[in-house]
């Protein structure tokens, strides 16, 4: 068991140094791919645009996006989480198309009083229809440190990483008739914002202005994906990006262990909501 946790370390420190700037040609800066979404004091600009706070208070909250969109690919992001009191919070980097029937891939960290910890809900989207709700605590604390949070995107799944450790597969099912994410691009965002009516206890803890302002950090903004031009998906559906690489015993087992230690909901076993579990499921 010591040995698991040790190659975990190890896992986990490698891919934050490639992820998050440790690389020869240095990281990719802000303003390369992204553009912010919120005014400079909402938004905030460190070290030439290396690293990015959001800023969320009682004026305004705070969001950016990523300038191109993409169809399948490997990306994510590194964040510090808002230290603290955060209850009724929400910090979240997602994948996002357009319009009502969009896909959406979404990492969302729930706020919460000082000395509890934060809670890390994914969610799916699937042309319009979304209710794939699965949450987890984590083993860390994210507000001590830079975590990266990421999603391998293709073809056959979507790979939703914590620091490179799967925490959840959605699968391609469209041969049971579930909607799959194969041909929307999709923007990256990521946005903090006042969650109070749902974050936190299920909204009976709001946010606490005297704690204001709540700050979230970034880095490490590249996108690995295949960019689409034109609105022509035709490449894309074809690229690298879109073969499905084997997920390994390796991973497997490290997807086991999260959610066997660490899953606190996951909407396929809500009998309330689905009497009968969704098909993917």
């Amino acid at each position: 068991m010591f040995l698991f946790f040790l190659f975990l370390f190890f896992l986990s420190s490698f891919f934050l140094f490639l992820f998050c700037g440790g690389i020869d040609n240095g990281p990719t800066l802000f303003q390369q791919n992204y553009q912010a979404f919120s005014d400079a004091k909402h938004a905030v600009l460190l070290a030439g645009g290396q690293q990015v706070q959001l800023v969320l208070d009682q004026q305004a909250a705070a969001g950016f996006g990523s300038k191109s969109k993409y169809l399948f690919g490997n990306t994510g992001m590194c964040i510090k989480l808002v230290p603290g009191y955060s209850a009724g919070t929400v910090t979240s980097f997602y994948l996002s198309s357009d319009g009502a029937t969009h896909d959406e891939l979404d990492f969302e960290f729930l706020g919460n009083v000082t000395g509890q910890p934060y809670i890390l809900q994914t969610n799916v989207y699937a042309h319009g229809v979304g209710n794939r709700e699965q949450r987890i605590y984590l083993w860390f604390d994210p507000t001590a440190d830079f975590h990266c949070y990421s999603v391998n995107w293709n073809q056959n799944y979507v790979l939703f990483m914590v620091d490179n450790i799967p925490i959840r597969i959605f699968k391609n099912n469209q041969n049971l008739g579930v909607p799959y994410l194969n041909s929307q691009p999709m923007a990256v965002y990521s946005s903090l914002w006042d969650g109070s009516q749902w974050a936190t206890d299920g909204g009976r803890i709001k946010i606490d202005w005297q704690y204001a302002p709540f700050i979230a950090t970034y880095q490490g903004f590249n996108i690995n994906g295949c960019l689409v031009q034109n609105n022509n998906i035709a490449s894309c559906s074809s690229s690298q990006w879109a073969q499905a690489p084997a997920v390994t015993w390796h991973q497997t087992n490290q997807l086991k262990w999260v959610r066997g230690r660490y899953l606190i909901y996951n909407y396929c076993t809500d009998k309330v909501r689905y009497p009968t579990a969704p098909p993917e499921c």
